[in-house]
């Protein structure tokens, strides 16, 4: 899937971050451009998430107690985030979209998530 959404940018991912939390256990955590992409996306039949999710689907009996599988999506407004990075690379969010210094938008947490841009920005 994340083959195919890096290749063609008009999908809507904006980037992605790979990460484990124990031996069974892996994260992929996305950033979209929009919800509506989001879920053109994962609806579309020609594109791999929804041709995995028919053979999980089909194979879930066979495979229970093996595979799990954990989703979560947040719709997340402008203003409602902050990522702060102290001596690294951008990562996450800031690699995904843009990365400003911490008092472009104010000394303050609550100056920082007060910000709106003019217009509407990546859900």
């Amino acid at each position: 899937m994340l083959r195919e959404l890096t290749k063609d940018k008009s999908r809507g991912l904006l980037g992605y971050t790979l990460l484990t939390g124990s031996p069974r256990t892996y994260y992929v955590v996305q950033y979209w451009e929009s919800r509506e992409k989001l879920y053109v996306y994962a609806s579309a039949p020609d594109m791999f998430h929804r041709k995995a999710w028919a053979v999980i689907n089909r194979k879930e009996k066979k495979s229970r107690q093996h595979v799990g599988l954990w989703h979560e999506s947040y719709i997340v407004p402008e203003g409602g985030y902050e990522s702060i990075y102290a001596d690294m690379p951008a990562y996450g969010l800031a690699a995904a979209t843009e990365v400003l210094p911490v008092r472009a938008r104010g000394r303050r947490a609550a100056d920082r998530l007060a910000h709106r841009s003019s217009s509407e920005g990546a859900a």
